[in-house]
């Protein structure tokens, strides 16, 4: 069972980044000073979120594949992911507490039963965001931080 969702998604290092906000927040052009930093597009705007071997993955709904928009510029086609697994999930916005608990994506109720995936808060105007969600992405890829918050 396929889940469609408003949020964007981007593959680093064979990782799916799955990037969360309102309409207007930011995630193409997070997404894009992404892919300008190695990262490849998967969605943009839409994503589909399926269940595969107990882990959350995403890809692109077949009608947008490819394309991603960029206000002021337009629908740009480029290269992109078939899909991937999610290993951290990005809601943008104001993080409000310097050292914040560990949190995790509330999975749509159909996808209940995967794994959990981290859920970090980062402000996508922050010239520093695609740094903060690489750094974010290496630590929780980390066997220690999976082994901590019991994240098999």
């Amino acid at each position: 069972m396929r889940v469609n969702i408003h949020a964007s998604c981007v593959r680093i290092r064979g990782k799916g980044v799955l990037l969360l906000g309102a309409s207007g927040a930011g995630k193409s052009d997070l997404a894009l000073e992404m892919i300008d930093g190695g990262a490849k597009l998967v969605a943009d705007d839409r994503c589909d979120l399926f269940a595969r071997a107990g882990k959350l993955h995403a890809a692109a709904p077949a009608s947008i594949a490819g394309l991603i928009e960029l206000r002021g510029i337009g629908i740009l086609a480029m290269p992109h992911a078939g899909s991937v697994a999610v290993a951290m999930a990005v809601r943008l916005g104001q993080s409000r507490k310097r050292l914040p608990k560990p949190a995790f994506y509330a999975l749509p109720a159909p996808l209940k039963g995967v794994a959990p995936v981290p859920l970090i808060v980062v402000n996508g105007a922050d010239a520093r965001a695609g740094a903060r969600i690489r750094a974010a992405l290496a630590a929780f890829s980390a066997n220690a931080f999976r082994d901590t918050f019991n994240l098999e």
